[in-house]
């Protein structure tokens, strides 16, 4: 399970340790210089690292690559490797020091739980013997500074951070709710700019994914405002009435301003995230789990006070009818003038309180099937694979909407009163009550089968969309 513990290996210099360095470094060196000409390329690099059973994949070879090519020839000379090699070294070196809490010479289970909690990561011992079984050679159950230095000799890992983002729950997942917890960057990424590059990934996979399960989204308005005992709206006859109603392009209706709305909300999510942190920070530097529930659930609703009167203007614009209004601006229009600025607040209350059951529900299920997964079945290798990290996920999201569906259908009713024809103007818990009174609880859950339906495919679509894009972007 190396990649769990692969962020130890910090930036600083260390002490030494290459007494018999010189000659490993060329027996390496001669195992990758393929052609036999006293240079590597990238291409031998990575052919050799394969045959040598370390698959490190493209970024990190080439993070290799780069670092070690000091003058940038495109080539690693055999100075160049060894030099790269020595300053890596005494990055292990530190890493494996700051492990060994009992200064024994070797790595114990007990010192890989107690270094992770620091961190707010917590572990079982069991876990952590999975994680040394990896690096261990001999079987002695502990690793020593041999063991080390040959499991991450080519581990281009320099972020103690890392081993936080490792398994950190991601929020690029677009199901189309925007309720979770914020991604968090490390020092470098802020430092070389590659967190607005996975920001803009994140948001053109969202807009991509939005608008591919539009027609899910607005089946589902449709259910939530006007499905009820006596108006049995399901997901057949809600396609039917808008595709009578309005045509094939009605079942997009809304969407635009759906995704309008993702660069806004991101970039004021990211940014009040950062400044709550700042604030909530401890004493000792460090910021432990309820400090980032609380600052990402802060975060989420600055961005959503910013950005709620587009949210009123979606659910306009869904349940509207064909000319009712000619695009965001006019309907907007319309309702200032007929129902004043509040109107855009409209729903605004259970909005924000279903951040709360959202969020937690949401990081708590993906905290606990990440323990599960590693408890289980990391038996080689803390990697749990793209599929293992999507369904966890998946599942964990889904888990937050169920909680907070009730306070979303409320939301949604409140922000399409004044639009429905009939309809009484009633606040939060009027609306609650009456909903109950008449529909029974199944009542607050109207609209939630095409709201399941679209998930998986809004989770595809924006994994692939995001990986693409970071390609383009160079972070790949």
């Amino acid at each position: 399970m190396f990649q769990l513990l692969r962020g130890f290996l910090l930036p600083a210099a260390a002490c030494d340790g290459n007494r018999d360095g010189d000659s490993r470094y060329a027996n390496l060196f001669r195992k990758l210089d393929l052609n036999e000409d006293g240079r590597v390329d990238i291409a031998e690099l990575q052919t050799g690292l394969r045959a040598m059973g370390i698959p490190l994949g493209k970024e990190a070879e080439e993070k290799i690559f780069k670092a070690g090519d000091t003058n940038q020839d495109g080539q690693l000379d055999f100075e160049e490797f060894m030099q790269y090699l020595k300053e890596h070294e005494k990055k292990m070196k530190l890493a494996f020091k700051s492990l060994d809490k009992n200064n024994d010479g070797k790595i114990e289970a007990s010192e890989v739980v107690q270094s992770l909690k620091i961190l707010g990561i917590n572990i079982s011992e069991k876990q952590a013997e999975k994680i040394l079984q990896s690096i261990d050679a001999d079987g002695t159950m502990t690793v020593d500074w041999n063991e080390w230095r040959d499991h991450f000799m080519f581990n281009p890992a320099t972020d103690i951070e890392e081993i936080i983002r490792y398994w950190k729950h991601s929020t690029v997942l677009d199901i189309g709710d925007s309720l979770t917890v914020p991604d968090e960057f490390t020092e470098e990424e802020k430092k070389t700019g590659q967190w607005w590059k996975q920001l803009l990934a994140g948001g053109v996979a969202g807009a991509v994914s939005r608008t591919g399960t539009a027609p899910l989204d607005r089946l589902k308005v449709m259910m939530q405002v006007h499905g009820s005992k006596s108006n049995k709206m399901n997901i057949a006859s809600g396609f039917k009435q808008m595709l009578k109603e309005g045509g094939v392009r009605s079942l997009w209706r809304g969407n635009g301003v759906n995704v309008v709305k993702i660069a806004p909300e991101t970039a004021i999510k990211f940014w009040a995230y950062e400044q709550y942190k700042k604030i909530l920070t401890r004493d000792d530097g460090k910021l432990g789990t309820v400090e980032r529930f609380v600052s990402g659930s802060l975060a989420g609703a600055t961005a959503q006070t910013s950005i709620y009167p587009m949210e009123v203007l979606k659910t306009r614009l869904a349940v509207g009818k064909t000319g009712q209004y000619s695009g965001m601006f006019d309907c907007a229009k319309k309702i200032l003038k007929r129902e004043g600025p509040k109107a855009f607040y409209k729903g605004y209350i259970p909005n924000i309180l279903g951040i709360i059951p959202y969020a937690g529900i949401d990081l708590a299920v993906y905290e606990l099937l990440k323990s599960t997964w590693l408890e289980h079945y990391a038996s080689s290798s803390a990697n749990p694979g793209v599929f293992v990290l999507l369904g966890c996920g998946t599942i964990s999201s889904t888990c937050g909407q169920l909680a907070s569906y009730p306070l979303a259908l409320i939301r949604t009713r409140m922000q399409a009163q004044a639009s429905v024809e009939g309809a009484p103007q009633l606040n939060m818990v009027g609306l609650f009550q009456r909903i109950v009174a008449t529909e029974g609880l199944r009542g607050l859950y109207r609209g939630i089968a095409p709201n399941f339906m679209k998930v998986l495919p809004a989770v595809s679509i924006s994994y692939v969309v995001y990986e693409k894009m970071k390609q383009n972007l160079g972070i790949a």
